[in-house]
């Protein structure tokens, strides 16, 4: 298999850590730089159309676009450990909290990056408006998480999930924007040490 990545994108770290996560270590990692508009080039666009990251090639040649749907995929191949969750309520609540961690955290941060960080200027149109109202909801996001996360150890359920991993790669995509932990943010501050301290984390 070939997983088309970016190692400063945070979907495509999603997939590295959920790799590290299930001990696979067999998968062939082929860079793909937005810096240098890679992604948009006609080779990368055979594989994604949209010029989106990640990609996964299968050794047959399906390709499978989406770090969700990578994962989901990785899930069913090794089961082993789930970070879907088992049963019927963990895999519903684990996907509960999964949507609110990619629409309220990532995207939202993605949202301010885009439209706020010079990186993107002639590239796509910017808004710096809504940058800087995403920048605001993000943080208001976080105050509500932080109470979420009060007395728990992990986002969903008892055991870390594929919503903790979708939790840190926005957080910690959040430098990109300026966007920090503060230090009331005391459940999240604690919650972001130890799932930092696992070794997928360095994916």
């Amino acid at each position: 298999m070939k997983l088309f990545t970016n190692q400063f994108a945070p979907n495509p770290r999603r997939v590295r850590m959920f790799l590290a996560e299930k001990a696979i270590d067999d998968v062939e990692l082929v860079e793909v730089s937005i810096k240098d508009g890679e992604n948009h080039q006609p080779d990368y666009l055979a594989i994604n159309p949209l010029g989106w990251l990640p990609s996964l090639q299968l050794d047959d040649g399906t390709i499978i676009c989406e770090s969700t749907a990578i994962c989901r995929y990785i899930e069913e191949t090794v089961p082993e450990p789930p970070l879907f969750g088992s049963t019927a309520v963990e895999k519903a609540i684990i996907d509960q909290w999964t949507r609110h961690m990619e629409f309220e955290i990532l995207a939202t941060v993605a949202l301010a990056f885009r439209n706020l960080n010079k990186f993107w200027a002639g590239r796509i149109p910017q808004v710096p408006e809504f940058g800087t109202i995403s920048k605001e909801l993000v943080e208001k996001r976080l105050n509500w998480l932080d109470k979420h996360m009060e007395g728990r150890a992990y986002i969903a359920t008892d055991s870390y999930s594929y919503a903790d991993l979708t939790a840190l790669a926005g957080i910690d995509f959040g430098r990109v924007a300026k966007i920090r932990l503060q230090d009331h943010h005391v459940n999240l501050k604690r919650w972001h040490e130890s799932i930092s301290s696992r070794p997928s984390a360095k994916a």
